[in-house]
């Protein structure tokens, strides 16, 4: 397997609030699915990054009471599709999500490279 000439930046896409009934809990253990993949990128050596990273302190400083309030709509999705912009690939990750879908088809219809599997990356380390 090739190394890339360089690492690359890579959005873990992944469900944040779907199929939790807004569950504090499980949205939370869909964040950690979605950071130790990025852990498992940057042990590859890439830069893993998640949209949840960034919007979730933005979201708190807003004042956001809740998935789906006004600050969740002005921030969450439109965050993460200014962040996918940036990146270099998308890696997609776990079960049904509306909101990770969105992104492998914009990462798609942007020439981005679109992975379903850390297997699939070649490591740049």
């Amino acid at each position: 397997m090739n190394s890339p000439a360089h690492p690359l930046m890579i959005l873990v896409a992944g469900p944040y609030r779907s199929g939790t009934g807004d569950d504090p809990r499980k949205m939370e253990a869909n964040v950690r699915a979605m950071n130790e993949t990025a852990l498992a990128l940057f042990r590859a050596g890439h830069l893993g990054v998640t949209g949840e990273a960034l919007a979730l302190p933005l979201l708190e400083a807003a004042g956001s009471t809740g998935p789906g309030d006004a600050a969740y709509e002005e921030i969450f999705h439109p965050l993460a599709e200014q962040l996918l912009v940036r990146c270099d690939a998308v890696l997609r990750i776990g079960g049904p999500s509306e909101g990770a879908d969105l992104m492998v088809t914009r990462a798609r219809a942007w020439g981005k490279d679109v992975y379903t599997s850390l297997d699939d990356i070649p490591a740049a380390r």
